[in-house]
């Protein structure tokens, strides 16, 4: 079994799901690869390209996660606070519309809360415990700057995390920021068209 099977009764760890990429690859005698991350994905290809660079070629982040602002801050606690005492999927719906508002992000919330009916409470619990201490990673994530190519790919509605990405995009020496209009945090499926053409062509370019 893998780490992250092992541990499928315990807490989950950005370490142990990093841990079972990285079984798969070397099973699969995979040497590197481009990785594309979505949302909290983002986080976790990042962290295989902090921890084990020589496995990444490159890495597409969309709807990346850089930093928790206030509002953010805030969801994740009184998500932790309410994990227990609230039915899993109602409490995921309030999330899903809170960081995706707007009419033209209808798809990109039907589409998680889909995705999270195949979960159960203590599933979600589990999952809901990984942002614990996860401020302390974003912080390293932005203070360090890959040798990686990187492109962000953040719809202009993406309230909560564009800001923060646009400063720390900025500052990163090998990374490029592409901001797709009428769309939210989950840009590739809001403009997926867009979301193809431009990360081909971005990994054509490499």
């Amino acid at each position: 079994k893998s780490r992250f099977e092992k541990n499928s009764k315990n807490a989950y760890t950005f370490e142990v799901i990093v841990a079972d990429i990285l079984n798969v690859l070397n099973h699969l005698k995979i040497k590197s690869s481009n990785f594309i991350g979505v949302s909290l994905g983002t986080i976790i290809v990042r962290e295989i390209a902090e921890k084990h660079p020589k496995f990444a070629e490159s890495l597409v982040l969309v709807g990346a996660i850089l930093k928790f602002n206030f509002r953010s801050n805030f969801l994740m606690r009184l998500g932790n606070s309410l994990r227990s005492l609230i039915p899993y999927l109602l409490l995921y719906k309030l999330f899903a519309f809170i960081i995706m508002p707007n009419k033209n992000h209808k798809e990109s919330r039907l589409l998680l809360v889909r995705e999270c009916k195949k979960l159960y409470q203590k599933e979600f619990i589990r999952w809901c415990k990984l942002t614990i201490g996860i401020n302390q990673l974003l912080k390293i994530h932005r203070m360090n700057d890959l040798n990686i190519p990187s492109l962000y790919i953040m719809g202009e509605e993406d309230y909560l995390f564009l800001p923060s990405i646009k400063k720390a995009v900025s500052n990163f020496s090998n990374a490029q920021l592409h901001i797709s209009k009428n769309a939210g945090h989950i840009a590739n499926v809001d403009q997926p068209l867009e979301f193809n053409n431009v990360s081909i062509n971005f990994l054509k370019s490499l």
